[in-house]
């Protein structure tokens, strides 16, 4: 559905992205990490066509975004992280003048539009001034434009930012929603709700791509494998069976109770629960407890990202015009003069 090659994004002598290659592929909901000033808004700028890359392409659903705009960018429906609304419209209003620059028009958009505000929550909002609305509103407004065309691949910078608990949940169960007709790709700080939602989770740091797999994984990879476990039998005989399994990298005894109860930690490369239940009943000693602990995905995240970048917003104030980057047209093409569709 996406495939980035070798992207490259350069402000004068600052490197904001440097050399990023990934596949998106199509049904999935992908999170895309990365601190302040790692290049996150930048490499979804250059992939909506927004922003001019300085080297390599980007392809949605077979159109490159610079040779072939219009039928790529057809393909996508894009959420900055400040959503693009007019403040004297109202959601309604705002939604035709979308819907028309995107080429819907008719009954066709009439339809769309009542089911998208349905989606989003803004159906009893949709004749107030967007000014009037709260943040959260405006988000979901911002949410509803990108969805305008119904198109393959949905792009959202920061989708959840500012909003309260509540709000937090609301788009978290609407994005979760998407996936059953779209590709989601959407960055954000709020890492639990990463790991609640996504399917695949990328990484970047310092404009590089550090790390990309499903969160599962990624912790499994970065930390191995550790077990918690609680087994009925004399200590050194636990840890000399524990010894021989192939994998095992270190045990450390936590405590043994008067019971005959022995607590201990086994870290691993690998997930060898099976392994260790099996040869501890062959000796016919008990396990009691047996838990798998990796690590979260901020602290993956923590680990992976530990580098001090600059803020991109500071990097974008070093433009060099003599930069030789790609030719891009903007996301919306179309010229409007109004804001209801026609009817057929």
């Amino acid at each position: 559905m996406i495939e980035v090659k070798n992207l490259v994004k350069k402000y004068g002598n600052h490197t904001a992205v440097k050399n990023i290659s990934f596949k998106v592929d199509t049904g999935k909901i992908y999170g895309f990490l990365g601190p302040n000033g790692a290049g996150k808004s930048t490499t979804m700028n250059i992939m909506t066509g927004c922003l001019a890359a300085t080297d390599g392409n980007v392809i949605i659903n077979g159109y490159d975004i610079y040779e072939n705009p219009k039928e790529a960018k057809k393909c996508i429906g894009y959420l900055p992280e400040l959503p693009p609304v007019y403040m004297d419209m109202t959601p309604e209003e705002y939604l035709y003048f979308v819907g028309k620059t995107k080429g819907v028009k008719g009954s066709e958009l009439h339809s769309q539009i009542e089911k998208i505000m349905e989606m989003t929550g803004i159906t009893h909002v949709s004749d107030r001034l967007i000014k009037n609305l709260s943040k959260g509103y405006r988000q979901r407004v911002g949410l509803a434009q990108a969805l305008v065309g119904f198109p393959e691949v949905i792009i959202l910078d920061e989708p959840m930012v500012g909003l309260d608990p509540k709000q937090i949940i609301e788009i978290r169960e609407l994005i979760k929603s998407l996936k059953e007709n779209h590709t989601v790709f959407l960055s954000s700080h709020i890492l639990s709700e990463v790991s609640a939602i996504c399917d695949y989770v990328l990484i970047i740091a310092d404009g590089k791509l550090v790390a990309s797999d499903t969160p599962e994984n990624l912790s499994k990879h970065i930390s191995g494998c550790l077990l918690d476990i609680s087994v009925k039998g004399a200590r050194k005989a636990v840890v000399t069976t524990l010894k021989k399994i192939k994998g095992v990298k270190n045990i450390e005894v936590v405590s043994e109770s008067e019971d005959g109860i022995v607590r201990m930690k086994i870290h691993s490369d690998t997930d060898i629960r099976a392994e260790v239940f099996f040869a501890l009943c062959e000796l016919k000693m008990p396990v009691m407890e047996l838990t798998s602990n990796n690590m979260s995905l901020e602290d993956i995240f923590l680990k992976l990202t530990d580098t001090d970048t600059e803020d991109e917003e500071d990097a974008d104030e070093t433009v060099d015009s003599e930069v030789n980057e790609k030719e891009y047209t903007p996301l919306f093409t179309s010229d409007v003069n109004d804001t209801k569709g026609d009817e057929e």
